[in-house]
């Protein structure tokens, strides 16, 4: 599932993630990462480069449109394509972007002032009407847009200056702001969208953004190709990299192969397989960094045996997460116990309230199999196997339904694994239709900005897109509210808190592990950065040779 976010995005999504680094976590593999092991970026490259070969190990994007952008491959091209009006930096902090202030006037008017200086690839200049339309067209149906929720309470956008654009709300948001670090926060040349209409963010309808790279070519199966933006405006961002080809590699073996070559220079996202053979390289370096992912295992649609509850207590109580982390995970990972891992809020004022909040929960359980089978005699008996879904070619992910389906097997329930191609794995997380016959899903899903509230109320609220089992308690939809709409922090904290104890032993979900950034970069290049936070920053304009 997705979280949105910083409003960075909340996204949840399932595909080959996997974290680890050339180093085993201490204890044996017991999952407790170690700070000296993570890093938010690399060294600074100096050196002008001509072309970088980036792989997409999820596979080819489906769309480059900020608006529908919502899976790893999509998002690691497109922030690098279209500027938000805030920026992520790699520490998960926020800075000005193409607003260069944003400001609450009362608590219902949320003031953008633009930067006068801004063009997009076609030398136009950006205009507040650019930035009005880029926001409208997000809650417009016709769009299809994955984050039009973060406008709800918004009564009208309007532009109030030749550089000035204002929101009114119904009441204070404090989620709007951190949005706009997201790529829901990107802004479109009106013209040019309206021109491409539905084809806008295809390899057929092209982009017309402000970033760093302009999309230069789109080889459906093979490849996308960047070129630099040579008038960007962030003077103190200008790319050093003439050309960035980024490549479909699925196949891990093919994917370690390719970078062992030096035919790819780097990728994010490094399957654990590709990184032990890649922990000797001579060419390269993996990177491990902080990350808000995390491996849940939930259910497709609310009919399913696999809604209850406590038929997934049951599972969790017969899983084995030590070994799960040591062995699939590299050791590179911890256990999870609550549907959003703590880095999450690492940047909020209210950081020691919310750590205290995760700190009270119950630990993850330790393999009770006893316990187990108590808890599934009062269960309905599952007479069907239950199909559990992952995308192909996805070694990681297969790894560890293995391990849950062995679980499951103690507990006499069978779990059929069915692998689907990457396109229609991405379409399941937002196309009902396509989970019917679906009984669980195994998502490697990510918190895209610093705040929790969001990324959980997509999944425990009435009209949350990835509440697929119509989970609805009263009082936690309430308590998001307030967490959303209190200016204290203290005060949002407190309420997500005891949403979190609501939400946490009922919604049905297995939560199994957090896992970190884990990416691999030729030694002719660096300055990439190595946090999750790559997701919603321009991260590739931060590239440079090393002349090695």
């Amino acid at each position: 599932m997705a979280a949105r976010k910083p409003v960075l995005t909340v996204l949840m999504s399932v595909g080959l993630l996997t974290t680890a680094s050339c180093t085993s976590a201490p204890g044996g593999g017991t999952g407790t990462p170690r700070p000296s092991q993570l890093t938010s970026t690399t060294p600074p490259g100096t050196e002008a480069v001509d072309r970088v070969t980036w792989a997409l190990p999820y596979g080819e994007p489906t769309t480059l449109d900020p608006a529908k952008v919502g899976d790893y491959s999509p998002q690691t091209v497109e922030a690098n394509l279209c500027d938000t009006l805030t920026r992520m930096n790699a520490d998960f902090s926020l800075s000005p972007g193409l607003a260069r202030k944003t400001t609450w006037a009362d608590g219902r008017t949320l003031v953008l002032d633009l930067r006068d200086d801004v063009t997009f690839w076609d030398g136009s200049r950006m205009t507040p009407q650019d930035v009005v339309y880029s926001l409208e067209r997000q809650r417009d149906p016709k769009t299809q847009a994955l984050y039009g929720n973060y406008l709800a309470a918004v009564t009208s956008i309007k532009v109030t200056g030749p550089h000035q654009v204002t929101l009114r709300t119904k009441t204070y948001d404090q989620t709007l702001p951190k949005a706009l670090a997201t790529s829901f926060g990107a802004v479109s040349q009106k013209a040019y969208t309206q021109k491409a209409g539905a084809a806008y963010g295809t390899s057929r309808g092209g982009l017309m953004c402000t970033g760093p790279f302009a999309l230069d070519a789109w080889k459906s199966g093979d490849s996308i190709s960047l070129t630099r933006n040579d008038a960007y405006w962030d003077s103190g961002l200008k790319p050093k990299v003439g050309r960035i080809d980024f490549r479909f590699i699925t196949n891990s073996n093919t994917l370690t192969s390719a970078l062992l070559s030096g035919e790819v220079d780097g990728t994010y996202e490094l399957p654990t397989t590709s990184a032990t053979a890649l922990a000797r390289a001579k060419n390269g370096t993996t990177h491990l960094g902080p990350s808000t992912q995390n491996v849940l295992l939930i259910p497709g649609n609310a009919t399913s045996p696999a809604a209850d509850r406590r038929l997934l207590d049951a599972l969790s109580l017969a899983v084995d997460r030590t070994a799960l982390i040591k062995n699939v995970f590299g050791g590179d990972a911890t256990t999870l116990k609550s549907l959003v891992p703590p880095l999450t809020w690492r940047g909020d004022p209210a950081a020691d309230r919310f750590d205290a909040a995760y700190a009270a929960l119950p630990a993850a359980p330790a393999p009770d199999l006893e316990k187990a089978k108590k808890l599934m005699a009062g269960v309905k008996a599952v007479s069907r196997p239950l199909v559990a879904a992952i995308p192909a070619g996805d070694q990681k992910g297969l790894q560890t339904l293995t391990f849950i389906q062995a679980a499951a097997e103690k507990l006499g329930v069978d779990i059929r694994i069915r692998q689907l191609q990457p396109t229609e794995m991405s379409s399941l997380f937002y196309d009902p239709s396509l989970r019917q016959d679906i009984d669980l899903v195994l998502t490697f899903g990510y918190v895209g900005m610093p705040d929790p509230a969001s990324y959980v109320a997509e999944m425990v609220t009435p009209r949350g897109l990835f509440n697929w089992t119509n989970y609805h308690n009263a009082e936690v939809t309430r308590l998001l509210t307030a967490a959303r709409t209190s200016a204290d922090p203290a005060a949002s904290a407190q309420a997500y808190a005891e949403a979190q104890a609501l939400f946490t032993p009922t919604v049905p979900a297995l939560f199994l592990a957090t896992t970190h950034e884990r990416m691999f970069m030729n030694k002719r290049i660096s300055g990439a950065p190595t946090s999750f936070a790559y997701m919603g920053m321009p991260w590739a304009a931060h590239l440079g040779g090393t002349a090695k």
